[in-house]
């Protein structure tokens, strides 16, 4: 008898890629737009450098702390959703088999069979069973605010490396063109991949970070032109 192979479900991506996104976008999109102001209020190109480096570490740590509290925050929740369940079901597990019974009979079981699947379940791994059913609790969907940081920091610093990188190579007198063309394209790879990556259409994706990415780095370059003149 052959066995089929475990199917690619991308759920599972969800934690990590939506972390890794955000941070890669952030890195590229405030590194790009802090370099463009900069340059555009007459910086020297030293001064630019300096501000993209320290732009750079100081993103990659505020998206690490800002992650890390932000699913802290969610697993604490969890955590305490699942406390209480666990002593509902020491008060009163006849009222929790009901419980999940009646949820599985609003999606389409019949009564019987549907307490036959409680019973089962819970029999199996009760706690396990009200998380999943009840809570929306999964081990694919949980919080995990280390993995969170550390993805949201890495990529973010992988991010802002890239227009970083174009403005330590690029000749002082392009360097505004240079760095807001790369940015734009590594944002829209960004976009694509990423879609690609968690299912969605590509172009739409691609697009979007594009547009967004464009709207932040002209607005920017406004902002420190305009200072760039006053002083």
């Amino acid at each position: 008898m052959s066995v089929r192979p475990k199917e690619l479900r991308r759920i599972g991506r969800i934690g990590w890629l939506r972390a890794a996104v955000l941070g890669a976008n952030d890195g590229i999109l405030s590194t790009a737009s802090l370099v463009l102001g900069v340059a555009t209020a007459h910086a020297t190109h030293n001064n630019i450098l300096v501000a993209g480096v320290a732009g750079l570490v100081a993103g990659a740590m505020s998206m690490a702390a800002g992650e890390y509290v932000s699913v802290h925050s969610q697993a604490d929740t969890e955590q305490a959703e699942l406390d209480l369940e666990r002593t509902e079901l020491k008060a009163d597990d006849r009222g929790e088999h009901k419980e999940l019974a009646a949820i599985y009979v609003a999606r389409g079981l019949e009564p019987a069979l549907a307490k036959q699947v409680a019973e089962q379940l819970m029999a199996h791994d009760a706690l396990g069973a009200h998380a999943r059913d009840e809570l929306g609790i999964s081990e694919a969907l949980s919080a995990r605010p280390i993995q969170a940081a550390l993805a949201s920091a890495g990529s973010f610093a992988v991010g802002a490396a890239m227009p970083l990188l174009v403005t330590a190579i690029a000749p002082e007198s392009v360097l505004i063109p240079l760095v807001s063309g790369t940015s734009l394209v590594f944002l829209t790879l960004l976009g694509g991949l990423a879609a690609r990556a968690g299912g969605a259409g590509v172009t739409v994706g691609a697009i979007r970070v594009t547009f967004w990415g464009a709207l932040a780095m002209a607005v920017t370059a406004g902002v420190g032109a305009l200072f760039g003149t006053v002083a």
